[in-house]
């Protein structure tokens, strides 16, 4: 099992490809390895004991394409002992009554196979009505709505990153 985090994203315009970038270059390059979920397969998640898990929100709640067809193999892996952190990536404005919902989606599932959830985001400063990724008040993991402030994103990233590297011990 390695050491290193896999990152793994879907992407449909490129934005959740770029945020996984930044997110690989706050925590270190030498540290994370990306994944593109369209060309993963599920021995490509086995093999990390820590795990950052990204999607956007598509259409009207739904799972961005490639991890809607990756999401049957997810009941295939055992995630106990593993940590996972997530990101997702939305438009609070265009969908607020299901904003970042493919993040609560797959945390749901993978949490159901034994993961351990990392990596909560506070609510304060965004705008929306619902979201399938909120718990306790908090979403599951970091939050990133690039179609209404973008200007965030940075910042955003530099203090869940700095909040999970203490869990992903680096």
């Amino acid at each position: 099992m390695s050491t290193k985090i896999g990152l793994f994203y879907g992407t449909q315009t490129g934005k959740t490809a770029d945020v996984a970038e930044m997110i690989q270059k706050e925590l270190g390059e030498s540290v994370v390895d990306l994944h593109d979920i369209a060309g993963a397969q599920k021995e490509d998640l086995e093999g990390y004991e820590y795990l950052i898990i990204g999607s956007p929100t598509w259409n009207i709640g739904e799972l961005q394409s490639d991890w809607e067809g990756f999401f049957p193999e997810l009941d295939e892996i055992d995630f106990s002992g593993k940590k996972v952190a997530y990101f997702g990536v939305g438009d609070q404005m265009g969908y607020p009554d299901n904003f970042l919902d493919a993040m609560g989606i797959l945390a749901e599932k993978i949490a159901e196979r034994g993961a351990t959830r990392i990596g909560d985001w506070p609510t304060s400063g965004y705008d929306f009505n619902d979201s399938k990724a909120l718990e306790n008040g908090k979403f599951i993991g970091l939050g990133i709505d690039e179609d209404n402030q973008s200007e965030m994103t940075e910042a955003r990233i530099k203090t869940w990153v700095a909040k999970i590297k203490k869990d992903f011990k680096v």
